[in-house]
């Protein structure tokens, strides 16, 4: 059996754009969908006594939080299957529990009770440094959240820690029908140029681009051969990758980035790349981790 599509859910604004992309990924990739709540008072509910016919407050809310969120689902589309769960936990801990058991996890840009200047939230960040599933963190544009683009946008990194994320870029390029945008970023050192004649620049330039077109060969080889029906587009740019990858979210409805996990490391696993996405992509970001 497929594993579901977990998406996080809190009763904030930034979680309904989250709830409606999920639903339609589900239906494109033919699985399930859960609706995960982390409710913590839960933790407390057999030694903390209450009287009368009513259930307490957070209790209420947490309930209704899961079902207008799965009433949501049903109406944006009633052929997906839709499973509800309030966990007792911190929200970050209970979403990286439920990707154990997840093809992917969903979340939105900030959670409920977030400072209004976070770009993006606590959660957010939290789980996406940590998951061991592919983590997507739904913002952007409305073009973006609809998919008008038909076009999704790779961040090529080295062969050796990009490969599940390659192989999820092309598995979502081809239930989306849509073009794959394949980039790498290269630069030349300044230092290999400091007051170097212009030949010799040109000649180290030469040399950066094509180690990168080398590089997005040896990324691309074996995806392209399993997929052979997925349009691909490649593109070797000079400049920093996360404002290559920045301009370019602009015109794509997703941007996928891959992060390597260190096992026994519990600390934030994101790089500047993936930092910069999470917080300014114009479109939802893919974080897909690489084991190491």
């Amino acid at each position: 059996m497929e594993l579901p599509l977990v998406v996080g859910v809190d009763g904030s604004d930034a979680s309904l754009p989250a709830v409606d992309w999920a639903v339609d990924e589900a239906a494109r990739r033919g699985v399930p969908l859960r609706l995960v709540h982390a409710a913590l008072w839960e933790r407390y509910e057999d030694t903390t006594p209450w009287t009368g016919a009513e259930q307490p407050s957070e209790r209420a809310l947490a309930e209704h939080i899961v079902a207008s969120a799965a009433e949501r689902a049903a109406q944006r589309n009633p052929e997906v299957k839709v499973f509800t769960s309030i966990v007792a936990d911190e929200a970050a801990d209970a979403l990286l529990r439920e990707g154990n058991n997840a093809s992917a996890l969903v979340t939105g840009s900030r959670g409920r009770g977030e400072l209004k200047g976070l770009l993006l939230g606590s959660v957010g960040l939290a789980v996406a440094a940590r998951a061991h599933c592919p983590v997507i963190v739904v913002r952007g544009d409305k073009a973006a959240l609809a998919a008008t683009h038909e076009r999704i946008l790779l961040g090529a990194g080295d062969p050796a820690t990009s490969g599940e994320a390659v192989r999820f870029a092309f598995r979502e390029a081809e239930a989306r029908g849509c073009t794959l945008d394949v980039v790498r970023a290269w630069r030349c050192p300044a230092y290999e140029i400091s007051e170097s004649p212009q030949a010799v620049v040109e000649e180290l330039e030469r040399h950066h681009e094509e180690r990168a077109s080398a590089l997005l060969d040896a990324v691309l080889h074996d995806a392209m051969a399993e997929h052979p029906g997925v349009r691909v587009r490649r593109a070797t740019v000079e400049g920093p990758a996360r404002k290559v990858l920045l301009s370019r979210s602009a015109a794509a409805d997703l941007v996928i980035i891959g992060a390597r996990r260190r096992q026994g490391h519990f600390g934030l696993q994101l790089g500047l790349v993936s930092h910069a996405l999470l917080h300014h992509a114009d479109c939802p970001v893919a974080v897909v981790p690489q084991q190491a």
